[in-house]
C-alpha cells in the first residue's frame, strides 16, 4: 500500500531540513562524471545515429540486396519499432537493477546487433537485426539520461542536459551526413555495410571506458518489475506504430484503422491498471503522479507535437533530394551541414545564454525560427524547382536547425529538471518513447501527405517535361500521329508512377505499346522528360508538404504559453535515501 501523500511531504520536508543541518550526508559528485559524461555522449550518439543513417542508403541496399521497397521500409521502420518498444522497460529495469548494469547490456548488444546488420547477406537478416538494434538502443537511452540526472548535482544538471539536447538535436541530422559520405567512399568495396560497422569499433571502446568511469545507480523505490504493465505498453505502442508505419504502403486497409482504435484502448487500460498498481502493490512502470506537474505533462504533449513535425520533415527532405532532385547520397547528406552546424549552436546557447534571462519565450522562438526556416525553404523550393543549388538551401537550413536547437536543449532540461531523482528512469524511458512515437507519427502523416500530393499534382510534372520532350519526338522525325500516342501513355505513366507505393514496380502505362517505335534515343528521351516530370512534382510536392510542418510548429509555439514562464527550478540538495550511488 502507498503511503498518505501528507506523510510523504512532511518526510520530504523533513529530509530537506537534515541535509541542510549534515550537508556531509549528501553523495558527493564523482569525480570522473565529465569524463563519464563523454561515454554516456559517445554511446547516446550512436543509439541516435542509427535512427536517420540508413535513410541516404536505402537505393544501394536495395540494389545490392534486390530487396523490394516493402523490405526497405521495414528497413527503417524496425529500427523505430525495437526503439519505441523497450524505451519505458529500459528506464523501469535501469531503476530496478542498475542504471550502469543496463547501459553495459544495451552497449554490448547494440554492437553486436550492429555487426549483424553489417554483415547481412539478405532483407530478412538485415530487418531482424534492425530489430534488435532498435530494442537495444531502447535499453541504452533511458539509461543515458537517468544516470546524467543523478551523476551531476542540480546547479550543473542544466549544462549537463543541454549538452544532451544538443546531441539530441544534431543525431539526426549527423546521420544523414555520415551515411552520406560512407556509402559515397564505398570503403573496401563494402558499399553500404560500413553505416553499421563502423558502430563496432565504438562499441567495444566505449563498453570498457562506461565499466570504468560511469558510477552505479538504481532507484531505492523500484523494488519491483512490471510485467502485466510492460506488456501493455509494448503493445500499445507496437498498435499505434506498426499500421502508421506499414499503412501507406499497404493502400490503408480497414485493419490498419482497427490496431490504431486498439492502441487507444490498449493505453486506457494500461493507464487503468497503472494507477490501480500505484495504490496497491507500488512499483508501477510509468509514475502517472508526474503527469501532475505541469512542467512535465504540458511539456511531453508539446514534446510529441514538434517531433511529428521534424520526423515528417526528414523522411521527405530525404526523398525530396535523392528520389526527387537525383542528389548522390553524398550531396543529400551533406546539405544537412547547415543544419547539423546550426542545431548545435543553437542547443549549446539556448540553456546556458537565453534560458536563465528569457524562460519559456526561448522554446517560442525556438519553434517560430524553425518554422521561418521552413517557410523561407518552401519559398526557394517552389520558386527555384529542380533548379535550385545546395548553396541556396543553406540559409534556411541554418535557420530551421537554429530554431531546432533553441527548442530542444531547454525543453528537455524542462520536462527532467522537476523530476525527483528516484523517477529518473521511468520519465528518461518516457521522454523517449514520446519522440519515438512522435517521429512514426509524422513519418507516417507526412508520407500520406506527401505521396497523396504527388499523386494529385503529378499532371504539373508533366506539363513542365512535355514541351522539351515534344521537340525531342520531333528531332527524331516521330510521325504527329505517334508522337500523340507517346505523349499521352507519357503522361499516363507519369501519374502511374505517383500513384504507385512500390517504385520497384514498373506500370505497364510505362510499357512500349505493342507496334510502336521505341529506339534507343526515344528511350533516352522519355527517361529524361520522366526525371524531369518527377523532379517538378517532387519540387512542389515538397514545398507544399513544408506547408504541414510549419502550422504543426505553430501550434507547439502557442503550447509553449502554457509552460511555466522559468524552465529550471531552483537547485535542490540530493537527498539521502533517494537514489542509492555505488562507485564499482
Amino acid at each position: 500500500m502507498t503511503r498518505p501523500r501528507i506523510h510523504l511531504e512532511q518526510e520530504d520536508e523533513l529530509m530537506r531540513e537534515t541535509s541542510e543541518l549534515r550537508p556531509t550526508l549528501e553523495p558527493t559528485p564523482d569525480r570522473r562524471r565529465w569524463l563519464a559524461l563523454v561515454v554516456l555522449l559517445v554511446a547516446g550518439f550512436m543509439d541516435l545515429l542509427d535512427v536517420t543513417i540508413v535513410n541516404v542508403a536505402l537505393p544501394t541496399i536495395q540494389s545490392d540486396l534486390n530487396a523490394p521497397y516493402a523490405d526497405l521500409e521495414w528497413v527503417v521502420s524496425g529500427y523505430l519499432l525495437g526503439f519505441a518498444a523497450m524505451l519505458i522497460t529500459g528506464g523501469r529495469l535501469g531503476d530496478l537493477i542498475g542504471r550502469k548494469t543496463v547501459l553495459l547490456v544495451g552497449l554490448t548488444l547494440f554492437t553486436l546487433a550492429s555487426l549483424a546488420c553489417g554483415i547481412a547477406p539478405g532483407p530478412a537478416w538485415l530487418i531482424a537485426a534492425r530489430i534488435v538494434q532498435g530494442a537495444t538502443a531502447g535499453l541504452m537511452i533511458p539509461q543515458i539520461l537517468a544516470i546524467m540526472h543523478v551523476s551531476f548535482p542540480a546547479a550543473e544538471r542544466g549544462k549537463v542536459l543541454g549538452i544532451w539536447g544538443g546531441v539530441l538535436g544534431s543525431a539526426s541530422v549527423a546521420g544523414l551526413i555520415v551515411g552520406g559520405i560512407l556509402v559515397q567512399a564505398n570503403l573496401f568495396g563494402w558499399a553500404w555495410r560500413p553505416i553499421f560497422l563502423v558502430n563496432v569499433p565504438v562499441g567495444v571502446l566505449a563498453i570498457p571506458a562506461a565499466m570504468v568511469l560511469v558510477r552505479q545507480s538504481r532507484s531505492a523505490t523500484a523494488d519491483r518489475l512490471d510485467p502485466i504493465g510492460t506488456l501493455l505498453a509494448i503493445g500499445a505502442v507496437l498498435l499505434l506504430v506498426y499500421p502508421l508505419t506499414e499503412g501507406r504502403s499497404l493502400g490503408w486497409p480497414v485493419w490498419t484503422f482497427v490496431l490504431m482504435a486498439a492502441a487507444v484502448l490498449v493505453l486506457a487500460v494500461f493507464v487503468a491498471y497503472e494507477r490501480r498498481r500505484s495504490e496497491t502493490v507500488g512499483s508501477p512502470l510509468v509514475v502517472l503522479d508526474l503527469f501532475r506537474e505541469r512542467s512535465f505533462s504540458t511539456g511531453m504533449a508539446v514534446w510529441l507535437l514538434f517531433w511529428i513535425a521534424l520526423g515528417g520533415y526528414f523522411l521527405v527532405w530525404t526523398l525530396y533530394l535523392q528520389a526527387g532532385l537525383g542528389w548522390t547520397p553524398l550531396r543529400a547528406g551533406l546539405s544537412a551541414a547547415p543544419f547539423a552546424v546550426a542545431a548545435a549552436a543553437g542547443a549549446g546557447t539556448s540553456v546556458e545564454v537565453f534560458v536563465p534571462r528569457y524562460g519559456r519565450m526561448v522554446l517560442l522562438a525556438g519553434a517560430m525560427i524553425n518554422a521561418a526556416g521552413f517557410g523561407l525553404y518552401l519559398y526557394l523550393a517552389a520558386h527555384y524547382g529542380p533548379g535550385i543549388t545546395s548553396a541556396q538551401m543553406f540559409v534556411p537550413l541554418a535557420i530551421s536547425g537554429f530554431g531546432f536547437g533553441l527548442f530542444v536543449a531547454p525543453t528537455v532540461d524542462l520536462i527532467l529538471s522537476g523530476v525527483p531523482g528516484h523517477d529518473a528512469g521511468s520519465a528518461s524511458g518516457q521522454l523517449s518513447t514520446i519522440q519515438q512515437v512522435g517521429m512514426a507519427l509524422g513519418v507516417a502523416l507526412a508520407g500520406v501527405f506527401f505521396f497523396t500530393q504527388i499523386d494529385n499534382t503529378s499532371a504539373r510534372g508533366t506539363t513542365a517535361a512535355i514541351p522539351t520532350l515534344q521537340q525531342q519526338l520531333t528531332d527524331l522525325n516521330i510521325p504527329a500521329s505517334a508522337r500523340d500516342q507517346i505523349l499521352t501513355q507519357f503522361r499516363a505513366c507519369v501519374h502511374d508512377r505517383s500513384a504507385a507505393t512500390d517504385p520497384t514496380a514498373i506500370p505497364s502505362s510505362c510499357q512500349p505499346a505493342p507496334g510502336q517505335p521505341f529506339s534507343e534515343p526515344l528511350r533516352q528521351a522519355l527517361t529524361k522528360a520522366g526525371l524531369d516530370a518527377n523532379a517538378h512534382n517532387m519540387s512542389r510536392t515538397f514545398a507544399q508538404t513544408l506547408w504541414w510542418a510549419i502550422g504543426i510548429l505553430v501550434a507547439v509555439a502557442a503550447g509553449v504559453f502554457a509552460l511555466p514562464r522559468r524552465l529550471t527550478a531552483a537547485p535542490e540538495p540530493n537527498r539521502p535515501g533517494k537514489d542509492s550511488l555505488a562507485v564499482h
